[in-house]
């Protein structure tokens, strides 16, 4: 069964897709068609909450246009998991959220976890959000590398590095059995140096990977006309509320930013 997922690098650059591309590709199934792409005229990272609010409404325009050309599901590529709830609502292909994938895998690797983000500032944020999809009685920490996305990709080797040690630090001092890589650009640096063949035995889920299996069977679901994401509540769409129809085209006209690429 084909399958066409899209894989958003959230960021107003290109300069990380090509590491997610050397990264993911090497693990899509056979039939699956992965294209990485980035944002345009946006904040080139996410690092402060500002931006990320702010690319979240490209992020829309993005799985819209990617529903509209035919993809079968959509990656949202950052562990903040920007704009997936939302993108929910505005499309009927699946759109996953590369933390949300990894914790619903996790409890298949252990029964207890830690995350390993990327600076202090993802920290708090990354707490919140294992709590509010309800695995907070299974986590046991939080840690972070401390760096930060625009640094990382200059020396990638150094980042696996930090990240080893600090996976190891999490095993031995959080007594836990799984830990997740709470960001998309950590796990690409750890896993260039997995597929040179460093590091394999370091007992990590990679977020990426996480997200493309579950696009992957949500996709094959879909086709076999099994995903149906339910309407009834939290993600029913503006246009089902006869009221509120017309005001859904006038709020995409006005705020679906179709100059972004006109913008320098």
């Amino acid at each position: 069964m084909s399958r066409l997922i899209e894989f958003i690098n959230p960021f107003g650059t290109p300069l990380y897709d090509q590491l997610i591309q050397e990264t993911l590709l090497p693990y899509a199934a056979p039939e699956t068609a992965v294209e990485v792409s980035h944002l345009t005229g946006c904040p080139a990272n996410i690092d402060y909450y500002y931006p990320k609010h702010l690319m979240e409404v490209a992020i829309f325009d993005k799985v819209i246009a990617a529903e509209q050309r035919g993809c079968d599901a959509v990656i949202i590529g950052c562990c903040y998991d920007p704009g997936v709830l939302v993108a929910r609502e505005l499309v009927d292909i699946p759109v996953v959220g590369p933390l949300e994938a990894s914790l619903a895998l996790g409890r298949y690797f252990g029964h207890d976890f830690a995350v390993v983000t990327d600076h202090h500032k993802a920290v708090p944020y990354l707490r919140d959000m294992v709590r509010l999809y309800g695995y907070e009685p299974n986590c046991r920490a939080v840690r972070c590398i401390n760096w930060w996305v625009t640094d990382m990709v200059n020396d990638p080797a150094a980042v696996a590095a930090d990240a080893v040690k600090t996976v190891n630090q999490a095993m031995a001092e959080d007594h836990t059995e799984v830990v997740i890589l709470g960001c998309t650009i950590i796990a690409g640096c750890l896993e260039q140096r997995v597929l040179a063949g460093e590091y394999r035995d370091v007992p990590v889920i990679n977020p990426n990977l996480a997200a493309l299996k579950m696009a992957e069977l949500l996709a094959d679901l879909k086709k076999m006309n099994k995903y149906n994401i339910s309407r009834a509540g939290y993600y029913q769409k503006q246009t089902q509320h006869p009221p509120q129809a017309a005001e859904y085209e006038e709020v995409r006209r006005r705020y679906k930013l179709v100059d972004r690429d006109a913008r320098p």
